[in-house]
């Protein structure tokens, strides 16, 4: 199979890994699951392989000590950590992550432009620290059903409702400077 066959085969069982789980835990159990959970975790963040190596390890050690099924449910509030130590420690090194992406469309960022990208990674931070408490919610309280819903609708819809909103206040917030 095409290394790029393979980034869009693993790309789309990450985003859909919620409803998978919810799908074959019945037929695999928690132990197959967590390992490939594990495995894409791993896999899916290139900027903090570091970090998702251990936090996959952390999972795993769940399983270990007997809570397969919790380690396998933890994977979104990993990936939510994960996404808040990367965007909160862009604050403090180098430029944060917003503006590196703003600088890819626009490179010579004028200072209110910097000033709000620095906002928006602390929202994103936020964000990332609510839905996070809320995946371990489900991941600890909640039967499988409710937690496939919230992990893998709920909270892509909220993600792309912060991305619309973000959009709308930035061309309103653009259109008042001009």
């Amino acid at each position: 199979m095409p290394k790029q066959a393979i980034k869009w085969l693993c790309t789309l069982l990450v985003m859909a890994w919620p409803v998978l789980v919810f799908v074959l835990h019945g037929h695999l159990g928690s132990w197959p699951l967590l390992l490939i959970g594990a495995a894409l975790l791993a896999w899916r963040i290139p900027q903090a392989r570091y970090l998702t190596i251990v936090v996959a390890a952390l999972l795993l050690a769940l399983g270990g000590l007997g809570h397969a099924e919790l380690g396998m449910r933890a994977y979104p509030v990993a990936v939510s950590a994960i996404m808040l130590v990367i965007f909160i420690s862009s604050l403090w090194q180098g430029m944060p992550i917003v503006e590196r992406l703003a600088r890819l469309r626009e490179p010579d960022l004028p200072p209110a432009g910097v000033r709000y990208t620095r906002r928006v990674t602390w929202a994103w931070c936020g964000f990332f620290v609510l839905n996070g408490a809320i995946a371990s919610w489900t991941a600890l309280y909640a039967d499988l059903a409710t937690w496939s819903l919230y992990n893998g609708v709920i909270s892509y819809l909220l993600i792309a409702l912060m991305f619309a909103g973000e959009w709308l206040l930035r061309h309103r917030l653009r259109r008042s400077l001009s």
